[in-house]
């Protein structure tokens, strides 16, 4: 039975933990909180509750997945895992990393002979169910080696080797790219909808099922639409505050330094942006303008006494 380690257990890694032991693969679970390794091992996992019983608990070849925040959480965990870890050993980057950070790590853990894998990870709170669509990058001999632990977290065809070191990352930073513009259209659209003159007749939640029944715009985003409007018919539970993960900057990034156009990915990111100033300074700065080179109304700020 193969064995690996998983090391992040916040909502992804801990339900991919889950996922890998429901489908007959032994995990060794840490985390830098206790009570997380805790609810680990209460679902069959092996607790470790430092890096040293991670290593112990594991058998040459050594396989560590990491599922950490992109940036110096990850930086840090493969500086002291390069330090651990022994020739021959793999550590697999399922985190959202930048894939030119996956070039640096994948050259120092070379240099220890440690071989390292980056794999794009899609499917969030619902992968445990349905499983993990996986994009993989690195020594394609290593897919093959870890067949098994893929094919538990992946449904049938859910997994691809994308090509050497960074590919995997790369291919979830477009995808999560034309995530953003997807999510944009379906927004703008039930937007202008709402705003109509029939939106408050209409049901949205059973438009989106609707919509879902064979209509050129059906995807996995309409379902879960469907689940919203169903829990709150016109959001109000919400506000229009968007984040971003930072992958969908990378992207626009990327199309920039390879001239590639990207208008509607773009036009999504800053959108998310524009959602964070509700009273931004460049829509003052345009009313003001408006104000003086027309004499066209404002709304003004109630002054303070």
């Amino acid at each position: 039975m193969q064995r690996l380690a998983m090391i992040g257990l916040g909502r992804m890694g801990m339900n991919m933990t889950k996922r890998l032991l429901a489908g007959g693969i032994e995990v060794v679970a840490h985390n830098r909180t206790p009570a997380k390794v805790e609810e680990a091992a209460a679902a069959g996992a092996i607790g470790a509750f430092s890096l040293d019983e991670v290593v112990a608990n594991l058998a040459p070849p050594r396989v560590v997945w990491l599922m950490l925040p992109a940036g110096e959480p990850t930086e840090q965990m493969i500086g002291e895992l390069a330090g651990r870890l022994q020739l021959g050993d793999i550590v697999v980057d399922g985190g959202n990393t930048l894939y030119t950070d996956d070039l640096r790590r994948a050259d120092l853990l070379a240099r220890h002979g440690i071989h390292y894998l980056d794999v794009g990870v899609s499917g969030g709170v619902w992968g445990r169910k349905i499983g993990y669509c996986l994009m993989i990058g690195g020594e394609e001999e290593l897919v093959e080696e870890l067949q098994p632990v893929f094919a538990a977290l992946a449904p049938p065809g859910g997994f691809l080797y994308c090509g050497p070191v960074g590919a995997g990352h790369f291919v979830k930073m477009v995808h999560n790219g034309i995530e953003y513009g997807m999510m944009q259209a379906y927004g703008e659209g039930f937007a202008l909808l709402e705003a109509s003159p029939y939106g408050q007749q209409l049901d949205f939640a059973r438009l989106a099922h609707l919509w879902n029944q064979g209509s050129v715009i059906r995807s996995w985003l309409l379902e879960l639409l469907e689940i919203a409007f169903a829990k709150s018919p016109r959001l109000d539970d919400l506000t229009g505050w968007v984040d971003d993960s930072g992958e969908g900057r990378w992207t626009v990034q990327q199309g920039v330094e390879l001239g590639v156009p990207l208008p509607v990915i773009s036009a999504a990111l800053f959108a998310r942006f524009q959602s964070r100033l509700p009273d931004g300074f460049g829509n003052r700065v345009l009313a003001a303008l408006r104000r003086e080179f027309g004499g066209h109304p404002v709304k003004s700020k109630a002054r303070r006494s």
